[in-house]
C-alpha cells in the first residue's frame, strides 16, 4: 500500500494523518499537543523544540499503531499556522521561541508605523498593519533577542514561518523553503509576484538573506534525510497554510468557493480566482496557492478567537467538564426571547475582521439576575457565529458571487453551532465526512504535486456529510442589530 503523510502543525499541538495514497482513506491519525507560553499580557510563544518533539511523537505514534511501513510512504504534506515566527540558527538550533499569530507586542509599533506603511504596503500585501503577521515579530526578534541580532550579525540567522522550519528539520538543514500561502502572511511578499519584495523588507528592515526561498504550493521541497523519525528519502510534496489547505481540501477551487474553518480561531476563505480583489470592507487578501505559474489569490476573514471562546469556558468559568458539553448546556435556552439582550464578545486578543482593533478586550454584556450559565453558553456559541458573520457580510460587499459556505475543523462537529451560522449569516452551510481538511488538504496536494491528480477533479475528493439550511426566525435578525450596536460603541 502506497501511503500519504500529512503534518498539520497547528496552534495547540500537531496531528499527522496517515492516508492510503489510492482512495484517500484515513489509516490513523494522532494529535501531540504542546504547552503554550504566556511570558506577559497579549504574549503568546512555542518553545520550538515542543514543536518538533510533538511532530516527531505524533508521527512515531501513527506509524507504530498501524503497523504502515514507512518506507511506503510516497509524500509528505506540511500545513502550519501560518503567521507563528521562527528564528534558528543554520545548524537547526532555535534561537528564541516562536512568537504566536495571535501575540500583540507589535501593537505600539503597527500603531506607530501605520500610516507610513499604508502608502505603500497595503497594496503589495493586500494586508493592514497589525502584530498578527510576521514581519512586526521579525523585527521584534532583531530588535529584542540578542541570540537573533547575533545570529543576524554573523548571517548565521534562519527567519521564517513554521513550515520553513520543518522543512529544515525533516531535511537536516538541506531545504530552507517555504511556499506562497505562507509567505503572503508576512506582510513581505508582493502579491502580484510571489516573491520577496525589496521595498516591504527595506521597510521592516529584514535582510532577505535570512528568508526562505518561496516555491510553489505543490512541487518539490526536498526529501527526509537524518531527521530521526523517517526513512531518508521521503519528498515533502506539498505546503499550505493551514487555511489554504483547508480551502484546498474542501476542494474549493472554482472563483466563489468558501470555506469556513473552526479552531483555536476561526477563518473564512473565498477563492476569488487569478484576480486580486482588494477589499472595500476590511478583508484580508491573501495568496491561496500557486502551481505551474497559475497564482490563485483569496479573500480571508479572521476571527481570532473561536473554539477559544468555548475552552475559556471550560477552564476559566468551569461551567463546562469538556468542550462538546457546551452545545448540551446552550440547548437548555428553549425561549430565545431570554437571549434578546445577552451577547458575548469573543474579543480575547482583539478583533480581526473587518474592523482590526487590537486593542479590544472580550466582553458579556445583557447580563440579569436570571442569566445562568446556560445563557453564557449559548451566548458564546452565538458570539463564535455573529464574529464570523462579521466576515461573511464583508464578502458578501466585495464578491457578490458566493456559494454556499463548506466547514471543517472541531468545532464544525456543533451542530447547534452550525445552524447558528446558517441562521445569522443567511447561507447553506455544508459539512464534510472529513471535517480534517486541512491535513487532507496537503495529502491530496501530495498528488497534484505528483501529477497524479488534477486541481480540476479536487471535487470528486469531496463527500457531503450534513447540511444545515438558514431559518427564518427575526431573532436573528435582531440578534445582528445588537450586536453591530454594542461593538460600534464599545470598540470602534
Amino acid at each position: 500500500m502506497n501511503l500519504l503523510l500529512a503534518i498539520d502543525q497547528g496552534t495547540t499541538g500537531t496531528t499527522s494523518l496517515l492516508l492510503d495514497a489510492k482512495t484517500l482513506k484515513i489509516i490513523d491519525k494522532e494529535k501531540s499537543d504542546y504547552r503554550q507560553i504566556y511570558p506577559r499580557p497579549g504574549w503568546v510563544e512555542h518553545d520550538l523544540h515542543d514543536i518538533w518533539n510533538s511532530v516527531s511523537v505524533s508521527i512515531d505514534t501513527i506509524l507504530k499503531r498501524s503497523k504502515c511501513d514507512p518506507q511506503n510512504i510516497i509524500g509528505i504534506g506540511i500545513t502550519n499556522q501560518r503567521e507563528t515566527t521562527c528564528a534558528f540558527d543554520k545548524s537547526g538550533k532555535p534561537l528564541h521561541h516562536a512568537i504566536v499569530w495571535q501575540d500583540r507586542r507589535t501593537a505600539e509599533y503597527c500603531d506607530s508605523h501605520r500610516s507610513r506603511y499604508n502608502e505603500m504596503g497595503r497594496r503589495k500585501t493586500g494586508l493592514p498593519l497589525d502584530p498578527y503577521f510576521s514581519g512586526t515579530k521579525m523585527r521584534w526578534l532583531l530588535d529584542h533577542s540578542p541570540e537573533v541580532k547575533l545570529a543576524g550579525q554573523n548571517k548565521n540567522l534562519c527567519l521564517s514561518t513554521i513550515d520553513a522550519f520543518l522543512v529544515y528539520k525533516l531535511t537536516n538543514g538541506k531545504n530552507f523553503v517555504t511556499e506562497a500561502s505562507n509567505a503572503s502572511r508576512t506582510m513581505l511578499m508582493n502579491l502580484e509576484t510571489f516573491q520577496w519584495d525589496s521595498d516591504l523588507l527595506n521597510f521592516f528592515g529584514i535582510d532577505q538573506h535570512f528568508l526562505p526561498e518561496i516555491k510553489e504550493s505543490f512541487t518539490h521541497f526536498g526529501a527526509t534525510s537524518h531527521c530521526g523519525i523517517l526513512p531518508d528519502g521521503i519528498p515533502i510534496l506539498s505546503i499550505l497554510g493551514d487555511q489554504q489547505a483547508a480551502l484546498f481540501g474542501q476542494a474549493c477551487v472554482k472563483e466563489g468557493d468558501i470555506k469556513s474553518t473552526y479552531g483555536t480561531g476561526a477563518f473564512l476563505l473565498l477563492n476569488t480566482g487569478e484576480k486580486i480583489i482588494h477589499s472595500t470592507t476590511g478583508l484580508l487578501t491573501t495568496a491561496a496557492y500557486s502551481f505551474k505559474g497559475k497564482k490563485v489569490y483569496a479573500l480571508e476573514g479572521s476571527a481570532y478567537i473561536a473554539g477559544a471562546a468555548v475552552q475559556w469556558l471550560r477552564d476559566n468559568l468551569k461551567c463546562i467538564k469538556s468542550s462538546p458539553e457546551v452545545s448540551q448546556l446552550a440547548s437548555e435556552i428553549t425561549d430565545l426571547n431570554q437571549m434578546e439582550h445577552v451577547l458575548f464578545m469573543p474579543f480575547f486578543t482583539g478583533i480581526g475582521t473587518p474592523y482590526w482593533n487590537s486593542q479590544a478586550k472580550a466582553a458579556i454584556v445583557g447580563l440579569t439576575r436570571d442569566t445562568h450559565n446556560g445563557h453564557i453558553a449559548r451566548a458564546c456559541l452565538e458570539g463564535i457565529a455573529l464574529s464570523l458573520n462579521d466576515s461573511v457580510s464583508s464578502f458578501k460587499k466585495d464578491f457578490p458571487q458566493l456559494n454556499d459556505i463548506r466547514v471543517d475543523g472541531g468545532a464544525a462537529g456543533n451542530d447547534l453551532l452550525m445552524q447558528m451560522q446558517a441562521n445569522f449569516s443567511q447561507k447553506t452551510i455544508l459539512r464534510p465526512e472529513i471535517i480534517d481538511t486541512t491535513a487532507f488538504g496537503v495529502a491530496v496536494g501530495c498528488l497534484v504535486g505528483k501529477g497524479e491528480l488534477q486541481i480540476e477533479d479536487l471535487n470528486k475528493t469531496w463527500k457531503l456529510q450534513k447540511e444545515f439550511k438558514p431559518e427564518s426566525n427575526p431573532y436573528y435578525a435582531k440578534k445582528k442589530d445588537l450586536w453591530d450596536g454594542t461593538i460600534k460603541k464599545l470598540f470602534l
